[in-house]
């Protein structure tokens, strides 16, 4: 099976291709002029859909997307669908873990509840579609640990463990983690689609 994945996040490719072993993936840089398109969804689903759809399109090729974010309770689910864009459209992973801290100063560690979503979307060459989601419940701390991971790993602390998704080993993350739980759901659908050309 290939599919070609609508993401240019490298920590993004990294994990989906660990979490896909057998499956050729080609990222979507690699067809010169592919289009990225802009993330205007109000949901974590429209906005997987809007770029597996047009990356499907353009290559006309089996497209594997997702969206992803952080929802914190206390922030009535910020930064929510602009968890890659909190501190402005072209922040750093730096800038936006910034941001969440001073958005949480003077709230409590029993009050700071939070998830991470992710919504995969898969979009077939003749326009059919699929999405999956999954959840990982933690909380966050009141300063970054950990260089693993990327964007608000460092923060956040999945129930059950005591360690941030930056200090825990890639293969933990890659077994309880929000895209982990939606790939492995929509790995299903992967597998029954016929192949389309690498």
């Amino acid at each position: 099976m290939s599919i070609v994945l609508a993401t240019r996040n490298p920590g993004k490719i990294a994990e989906i291709k660990a979490l896909l072993p057998g499956v050729r993936i080609r990222p979507a840089a690699s067809f010169p002029g592919c289009p990225e398109p802009e993330e205007t969804g109000r949901t974590f689903e429209e906005n997987a859909l809007i770029k597996a759809r047009a990356v499907a399109r353009y290559t006309g090729r089996t497209a594997l997307a997702d969206d992803s974010g952080l929802e914190v309770d206390a922030l009535d689910g910020a930064p929510g669908v602009r968890s890659a864009r909190y501190a402005g459209s072209d922040a750093t992973d730096r800038e936006n873990l910034l941001r969440l801290l001073d958005a949480l100063d003077g709230i409590s560690d029993a009050d700071r509840t939070a998830r991470f979503r992710c919504v995969m979307a898969i979009a077939a060459p003749d326009g059919r579609t699929w999405t999956e989601e999954g959840a990982c419940e933690g909380r966050i701390l009141q300063e970054p640990r950990g260089e693993s991971g990327f964007g608000y790993d460092p923060l956040f602390v999945p129930a059950g463990y005591e360690n941030t998704f930056g200090e825990l080993d890639a293969s933990v993350k890659n077994r309880i983690s929000h895209r982990a739980k939606a790939l492995r759901r929509i790995a299903e659908v992967l597998r029954a689609l016929p192949d389309t050309p690498g």
